[in-house]
């Protein structure tokens, strides 16, 4: 598995993450959009599950995730679809129902195509400097990496 995970703060508020996957952007689109499909693979490092997924994808609609440590310890997080363009662009907020950060986030997903590999790029922006930061600092890094490595499975099967 070519695991070729980039992030890197950019600016004084922003996260950019990069990956390529080899697998087309619609493939890569679906998993984002839907709930059958993120259950498999949005669960951050090994112990967690995602037992609550719902997501309305069209522009104000909604989402809420759960995850679930095999310990017991659980952790949400919602937010409102801003834009979609299938399969190229997904434009999320982002809000912890208890919240480890100040302010709300902005997840700003693009994917683009060469014929043989997709480009995954996510822009994540914060309220603050210090906000960033504490993401930054939080371990989410692994969590990405371990859940890229999960979606690049899933979509060898898709």
């Amino acid at each position: 598995m070519s695991n070729d995970l980039k992030v890197v703060p950019a600016g004084d508020r922003n996260i950019v993450v990069t990956r390529t996957f080899k697998a087309p952007k619609e493939k890569i689109f679906d998993a984002y959009t839907k709930p059958e499909h993120l259950k498999r693979w949005l669960l951050g490092p090994q112990g967690w599950t995602l037992p609550v997924c719902t997501l309305d994808p069209k522009p104000g609609g909604e989402y809420h995730y759960l995850w679930r440590h095999e310990d017991g310890r659980e952790m949400g997080m919602h937010g409102v679809v801003k834009e979609i363009h299938r399969p190229d662009h997904l434009l999320t907020t982002e809000l912890f129902d208890e919240p480890w950060y100040p302010g709300e986030g902005l997840n700003d997903l693009s994917l683009t195509e060469d014929g043989k590999t997709t480009l995954h790029t996510l822009v994540m922006r914060y309220e603050s400097k210090a906000a960033r930061d504490m993401v930054l600092q939080s371990g989410m890094q692994r969590g990405l990496s371990e859940s890229y490595d999960r979606l690049e499975d899933l979509l060898r099967i898709m």
